[in-house]
């Protein structure tokens, strides 16, 4: 069996990784984050899905409908 160099170095690094880890994931639930990003993504759902949103994306590429045309001619 082959013995691994620096093993206790790569020890302390993975345990010093998931005590950062940890103590960010605690604080995020602490402060409410997953709460608001999940607010925040709905919102984001719901203006994609709007018909504004959609006026808006058939505004900023007028030749959606030309490049389709295009492609359906043999």
């Amino acid at each position: 069996m082959k013995k691994v160099k620096f093993l206790d170095w790569y020890m302390k690094i993975a345990i010093g990784s998931a005590i950062i880890g940890g103590g960010m994931e605690f604080f995020m639930i602490k402060t409410g984050f997953y709460d608001k990003v999940t607010v925040i993504e709905a919102e984001k759902r719901a203006w994609d899905n709007s018909p504004e949103a959609q006026a808006m994306r058939d505004a900023l590429n007028p030749w959606r409908n030309k490049d389709a045309e295009t492609t359906k001619t043999p």
